[in-house]
């Protein structure tokens, strides 16, 4: 297993070498050596949690303040373009964001830091998303930015089909940003 940077501070792909036969495959998707030598504390995450999506369906912009947490993201079933937004105002990323391919082809791991925004959207008929979470869950710390926010300007690859309820209803960036203390900046960049 690899572990590959991106451009945003912190943020981590861990690259599995899935093996394939007559058979099917066989891929690694977590491994405690691996996150060490990437520095992340294996036995700190307590909470494994899945969702399951329709093609086009939007989830996110979550993120949480307080405490907050880390999450390794990955997919099982399908394919999704998972985003990351850096909402730590102390970061020399802060208010940047970027764009992975998360799918069953390549099993690729997203490692998202505690302070970062993160949501996906659905790009195959279902997409099953799991998360290995560091912190137990706290509603009273979670935050969420709309999906089409201007100021931040993610794109996304589909017609956005459907959101819940709380994420249609989210807030703005620069909402967030005078939340945090910190000063306003974006919009990020899209990198694939």
């Amino acid at each position: 297993m690899q572990v590959l940077p991106t451009t945003l501070d912190g943020v981590l792909i861990l690259a599995p070498t899935p093996h394939r036969d007559e058979r099917g495959l066989f891929t690694r998707t977590f491994d405690t050596a691996t996150a060490a030598h990437a520095g992340l504390d294996p036995a700190a995450f307590v909470q494994d949690s899945q969702s399951r999506s329709r093609r086009g369906v939007v989830r996110g912009l979550h993120g949480r303040v307080g405490g907050g947490e880390a999450k390794l993201v990955r997919v099982a079933h399908g394919a999704v373009h998972d985003v990351v937004v850096d909402a730590r105002p102390g970061s020399p990323t802060f208010g940047h964001w970027e764009a992975f391919r998360l799918d069953d082809v390549d099993f690729h791991v997203l490692y998202v830091p505690r302070g970062c925004l993160h949501g996906h959207q659905t790009l195959t008929d279902t997409a099953d998303v799991c998360y290995r979470i560091d912190a137990e869950h706290d509603p009273s710390e979670d935050v969420a930015v709309h999906h089409l926010d201007p100021d931040l300007g993610v794109r996304w690859p589909l017609p956005v089909s459907l959101v819940s309820d709380r994420d249609a209803a989210a807030g703005p960036w620069v909402a967030l940003v005078q939340q945090l203390g910190g000063a306003a900046s974006g919009p990020g960049a899209d990198v694939l």
